[in-house]
């Protein structure tokens, strides 16, 4: 099972001190954060893409790039590409370049976004929100696996002879997430095409989320791509950690209260009660990560927001020399104690695609045309 960080690149003033970062030092934090990653030996780094304050991470492929030059082992991945306000071909081709130049240690999660504005300043409507992840995906997956592509839709410009640039590496397409919160076309968009679906739970309870995944695992055994429990799935999670739960609670508790996104909301209280967020030892996360499974099945990735809300970088490393050293170890062996032998452990990796690829077979549960719905 694979285990990791994701980041949103907020630049957010640190409640206790009144400091807001400069967003040079925040692309900095958020670099030292995927080396941190890589050094405890996490397996993912995933970063978000925005194009509105108070977010910085508008060109992952180029951050990933550089993360990719400055590391050897760990997968590098993004928390949204936006299927929606990123031309389709501008995806293809850059993700493309990305795979090969970091020989294949990547893969995407696609993400229609959920800020408004957005969709203006790109020529969109937040009303074709999922027409435009479908139809926009659609043209994705031909333009990775079509050598010339003849094509026109609704949503951007016809293409005639045209050939994306470069080819996926050994002609193997990264392997695709589907992320959502809320959509259940998207989960099904990702069960048709044998992808991998994402569900952030970082705000929802596990009621929601056990519906979300559990829609997707049916629709993927009815398109005929494997059995529902071999479904890939991928879910998030928020923590933080102290040697006492009080300790915890008191260090993290002005940064969850002034957060951009869930504060001056629940208490801290409340929402760990409601959401996967887990503040308290890293036993108690532990624990309650051990239950994700039980609320969705035996899953495949696992991501930690972990430098939201103004927490300085010293604190968001120290936190993820925890997570490597004390927490993940012993979450990878009851995790692979309880997962029965025909439900993968990993998602599809580049090598596994490529040997499947050569062998002239596609992998069971990553089937590269979908099947008819039961």
């Amino acid at each position: 099972m694979q285990f990791g960080i994701f980041t949103i690149g907020d630049v957010t003033a640190d409640p206790t001190t009144g400091r807001t970062p400069t967003e040079k030092e925040r692309i900095d934090a958020m670099t030292a954060i995927a080396l941190k990653a890589d050094e405890v030996g996490l397996d993912v780094f995933a970063t978000g893409q925005h194009h509105n304050p108070p977010f910085v991470p508008s060109s992952p492929t180029t951050h990933l790039a550089y993360i990719g030059a400055k590391t050897k082992n760990i997968q590098l991945s993004t928390a949204t590409t936006l299927i929606t306000t990123t031309d389709p071909v501008r995806i293809a081709e850059d993700y493309s370049f990305l795979q090969n130049l970091v020989d294949g240690r990547m893969d995407l999660m696609l993400g229609r976004g959920n800020t408004g504005p957005v969709y203006p300043w790109f020529g969109k409507d937040i009303r074709q929100g999922v027409p435009l992840a479908v139809e926009n995906y659609h043209l994705l997956r031909r333009l990775w696996r079509e050598p010339v592509v003849n094509w026109q839709g609704e949503f951007r410009a016809p293409l005639n002879g045209f050939t994306a640039t470069p080819s996926p590496l050994e002609g193997v397409p990264p392997f695709v997430w589907h992320g959502s919160i809320r959509s259940p076309q998207i989960a099904e968009q990702a069960a048709f095409y044998g992808d991998g679906f994402f569900h952030n739970n970082i705000f929802w309870n596990k009621e929601h989320t056990a519906s979300m995944v559990n829609l997707y695992r049916r629709r993927y055994e009815a398109y005929g791509h494997g059995r529902a429990d071999q479904a890939i799935v991928g879910l998030g999670g928020q923590v933080f950690m102290a040697e006492t739960e009080e300790q915890a609670k008191k260090q993290f508790r002005p940064y969850f209260d002034n957060a951009p996104v869930y504060g001056h909301g629940p208490s801290l209280e409340e929402f760990t009660e409601a959401t996967p967020l887990t503040v308290g030892t890293p036993e108690m996360v532990i624990e309650r990560t051990m239950q994700f499974a039980d609320w969705v099945g035996d899953y495949q990735r696992q991501l930690f927001l972990m430098d939201h809300a103004g927490l300085p970088l010293e604190v968001v490393l120290n936190q993820i020399e925890i997570l490597g050293t004390q927490v993940v170890p012993e979450l990878r062996e009851r995790m692979e104690a309880r997962r029965p032998e025909h439900v993968p452990s990993d998602p599809p990796t580049f090598d596994a695609l490529l040997a499947a690829k050569r062998e002239g077979k596609a992998l069971p549960h990553f089937e590269v045309n979908p099947g008819k719905a039961e």
